[in-house]
């Protein structure tokens, strides 16, 4: 599993590529968490991410919680059809904004600002 994090002028752009399971989802939460700030504009990009095990939910659950109680956002882009299926069925893309691209979602959170 891939974790890149990277500033984008006020955003938090999170490239995941991988797999997401119970081997790998607690040290990814590890990394993610603390990124969970006050205000903060969180993408994740999940264009890399190949599978996406109830341990991978979990974990975007529990950091949708924490970015929420924060009063901060996070969206989804890129989403693979099989991963968006899954997420769909169980009710977990209730939660989240999810764009196409990491671009469309970027440009959501920065209008976010003008609000």
């Amino acid at each position: 599993m891939d974790v890149q994090i990277s500033q984008v002028g006020d955003l938090m752009v999170v490239a995941l590529a991988g797999e997401i399971d119970g081997r790998t989802a607690p040290a990814i939460q590890e990394q993610l968490l603390p990124l969970a700030q006050p205000g903060c504009k969180i993408l994740l990009d999940m264009s890399g991410v190949s599978y996406l095990s109830s341990a991978g939910l979990r974990l975007l659950l529990v950091l949708y919680r924490q970015i929420n109680d924060n009063h901060g956002r996070v969206v989804l882009a890129g989403l693979r059809e099989p991963i968006r299926d899954t997420m769909a069925i169980t009710g977990f893309l209730d939660f989240f904004a999810t764009y196409g691209t990491s671009d469309e979602g970027a440009a959501a959170l920065k209008s976010d600002a003008a609000d």
